[in-house]
């Protein structure tokens, strides 16, 4: 297994614990990416707005490791507040067309830092996207 970096992507802060995105053969994982940031979440206490930081983080990754979001089959999505699923869904579009990965999303009581509101793991299939 290789591990995966983006620029544009914060990685824990330290010897971390974890890897934001491995790679093993054609496979790729990312760890759950959230909005967070020096300053508090990317966007605020909006949901929508953090959706859109969080996509972006995955896409980063999604590229630095070979992929595209097109090659992303399984997202695991968590939100605070289930009654944000059409705003993250929103985000979400923006991101995928056509074929969309297969999907969980639940509500839980917290995230790791205060005021994110989502948090979304993916793991896909490098070139899937070209294999269909």
């Amino acid at each position: 297994m290789t591990r995966v970096v983006a620029q544009t992507v914060p990685e824990a802060p330290g010897p971390g614990m974890f890897s934001n995105a491995r790679v093993h053969g054609d496979q790729f994982f990312l760890s759950g990416m959230h909005a967070g940031g020096p300053g508090g979440p990317v966007g605020g206490a909006d949901p929508y707005a953090q959706a859109q930081e969080v996509f972006r983080r995955i896409q980063a990754l999604a590229e630095a490791c070979g992929a595209t979001v097109d090659d992303i089959l399984v997202l695991r999505i968590y939100l605070t507040d289930i009654a944000d699923r059409a705003l993250v869904g929103r985000a979400r579009s923006e991101v995928f067309a056509g074929d969309f990965p297969c999907s969980t999303l639940v509500e839980v009581s917290a995230l790791v830092e205060p005021g994110l509101k989502v948090e979304i793991e993916a793991q896909g299939v490098i070139g899937a996207h070209r294999r269909t």
